[in-house]
């Protein structure tokens, strides 16, 4: 009988509060996507290539996860907890009916078990759908690679993972909702209505006060930030964080009468149910500051990771062409550390690789220890120097321009050569190569057709014993630097997208129960205003204006949180090459508008369908 009853209660929940059940999948979704990160194609692959990144991200992502699974988990309870709240006459109506409590609270158990279990089978299947959309997504970013090499798997261990923890999750929850239940007062949950905190009216002036406190609390905490920077961490860097807090949380607790009394003096308060809407707004003032600080910073963080992630992540791109113009260079140490020439392209002849057919262009550069009594410059700044000729030479040939007469040594506006140690090459007149000594050879070799078939080519003939013929040379692999370069991308964008999604997901989900819980306690004062004469059409707009309000408000000082801090990591990001901060606030601005937009017009929807229905549950 019970177990029937369960189910039934549970087919109507799922109807009435399809936030609570889609935010659940929506969790179990987002753990199983990062969790399954091991067995995608890409990791698979990079970790084959020995990337150092691979271990890196796996040991993030599983402490995260433990993170996420904390917040999730405080989430659900906070989900939960409004929807016991939403049921308390129901349940208060089953105690006078003579059930016994332990019944009730059997009862309850088997519904949030059967939640638990189809938001973890729907969760998972989502899940999977998110990863392999992940996986294609990762598969793009490799251009140098063919697609066919990458093979979409289920990570069967990550659903096991998934399963594991909101098992856990859950069993807490049942606890909880148990021990709750089966010591409830039958009074109070006949009597579950919430009331209208008792706030005195404070003089405009205090509020004004209280706001411009938190203003210039603010300015504090970006004038902090944006001068002495983001990665200066000390105990002023707490303290920027304190007054940030502390200047969101005056502004939120101002707005309650500042905005209430400035708007009674305005004609627009008459307007329609204005007065009521902000009447209702300010009635939950002290719970609104909170909650607001608390979103506010919330939504801080899921932008501002979020955006940051995605332009570190387009900055990380162009250093693969900065650091690595030439697909592969011969670097030449000599004999025992003596310079001595070599014909690079015969070596790879006489190794069974045709150089005619497989390189396209081969560039031969010779560069000379710097001699800071020579060149001016000291050998901090410069460990080598080559000459005007040969380093126009080489930007001609790949399309970019050289450099006018010198008369003195100048740091190579650009990368001469793979790998960071071009960063150390000055370029000096030629005249001035002659007092300098000859310091190693450096062949750039550019492939031709297929890049990995090259490559693949090259590494076989290098192989080849007898290839140096005694010299000391070293390959620097375009390829190489790009795998390197794309696991500390993906480093960078997983672990980006992981937690702004999570603190995105817990915002919106925070804000969306809240207004959902708020409507349900304002039932009555809607079937009053109905029978006051309000017609649908106002007292839907009342519902969307209030809910509009909640969301609104935590958004916009949040978005100007979030400008100023990723203006101070774009400062850092800019040090590694340019900042695409389009592109980044588009992306941004997309997942902002799909999960937060999404959540509010649900939240619409379900607060304006708790009012219209009168708070009761259909049958």
């Amino acid at each position: 009988m019970f177990s029937k009853l369960a189910l039934r209660n549970v087919r109507r929940s799922l109807k009435d509060y399809a936030v609570y059940f889609l935010t659940l999948t929506f969790g179990v979704c987002l753990f199983y996507v990062f969790s399954a990160l091991d067995g995608q194609s890409v990791m698979t692959f990079l970790a084959g290539k020995d990337n150092p990144n691979v271990e890196s991200i796996f040991t993030l992502v599983g402490v995260f996860s433990g993170f996420v699974a904390v917040v999730l988990a405080g989430l659900i309870l906070y989900a939960n907890q409004f929807l016991m709240k939403r049921r308390k006459r129901e349940l208060g109506t089953y105690y006078l009916l003579g059930m016994p409590a332990g019944q009730v609270a059997r009862m309850l158990v088997e519904e949030t078990l059967v939640i638990g279990l189809a938001a973890l089978v729907s969760g998972v299947a989502l899940g999977i759908l998110g990863s392999w959309a992940l996986d294609k997504l990762t598969v793009a970013m490799f251009l140098a690679t063919p697609p066919e090499v990458f093979t979409f798997q289920i990570s069967w261990a990550a659903a096991g993972k998934t399963a594991l923890y909101f098992g856990a999750i859950f069993l807490v929850v049942m606890a909880f909702t148990g021990l709750s239940v089966s010591r409830a007062k039958v009074i109070d949950l006949v009597r579950g209505e919430r009331k209208n905190e008792e706030v005195a009216q404070r003089p405009l002036g205090v509020s004004a006060a209280l706001f411009l406190l938190g203003c210039a609390l603010l300015g504090a905490a970006y004038a902090i930030l944006l001068i002495r920077g983001l990665l200066r961490i000390d105990p002023l860097w707490f303290g920027m964080l304190a007054l940030g807090s502390a200047g969101t949380f005056l502004i939120f607790r101002s707005l309650s009468g500042f905005l209430l009394r400035l708007t009674k003096g305005h004609a627009g308060y008459y307007k329609g149910l204005n007065m009521f809407v902000l009447r209702q707004w300010s009635g939950k003032v002290h719970t609104n500051c909170v909650s607001n600080t608390l979103i506010c910073l919330l939504l801080l963080l899921a932008i501002g990771v979020t955006a940051c992630s995605v332009g570190l992540n387009d900055t990380i791109t162009t250093a693969v062409t900065d650091q690595a113009p030439y697909d592969l260079t011969v670097l030449n140490y000599g004999r025992e550390s003596a310079y001595e020439e070599a014909d690079v392209a015969g070596l790879f002849r006489s190794a069974g690789l045709d150089p005619e057919e497989t390189f396209e262009r081969v560039e031969d550069v010779t560069v000379y220890y710097n001699d800071p009594s020579v060149t001016g410059i000291s050998e901090r700044d410069a460990y080598a120097v080559m000459g005007l000729t040969a380093y126009n030479q080489l930007m001609a040939n790949r399309g970019l321009p050289g450099l006018e007469a010198l008369a003195a040594p100048v740091r190579a506006p650009q990368a001469v050569v793979n790998g960071p140690a071009a960063s150390g090459i000055a370029v000096a007149p030629d005249e001035m190569l002659a007092q300098l000594r000859p310091r190693r050879q450096m062949v750039n070799i550019t492939y031709r057709g297929d890049k990995t078939a090259a490559d693949d080519a090259v590494r076989t003939a290098m192989a080849v014993p007898g290839f140096n013929d005694g010299l000391d040379l070293q390959g620097n692999f375009k390829l190489d630097n790009y795998y390197d370069l794309m696991g500390a991308k993906i480093l960078v964008l997983y672990i980006g997208l992981y937690l702004g999604l999570v603190f995105l997901l817990t915002a919106a989900a925070v804000l969306a129960l809240q207004q959902l819980s708020l409507a349900a306690d304002n039932v009555r004062r809607y079937q009053l205003l109905e029978k006051l004469g309000a017609p649908e059409r106002m007292r839907r707009g009342a519902v969307v204006s209030q809910v509009a309000l909640a969301f609104l408000l935590p958004l916009v000082l949040g978005v100007v949180h979030a400008v100023v801090g990723m203006t101070a990591a774009n400062q850092v990001i800019a040090e590694l090459g340019k900042v695409d901060t389009v592109r980044s606030s588009l992306l941004t601005a997309g997942f902002l508008l799909l999960i937060y937009g999404g959540y509010f017009l649900a939240t619409c929807l379900g607060a304006w369908r708790a009012v219209k229905s009168g708070g009761g549950r259909e049958e």
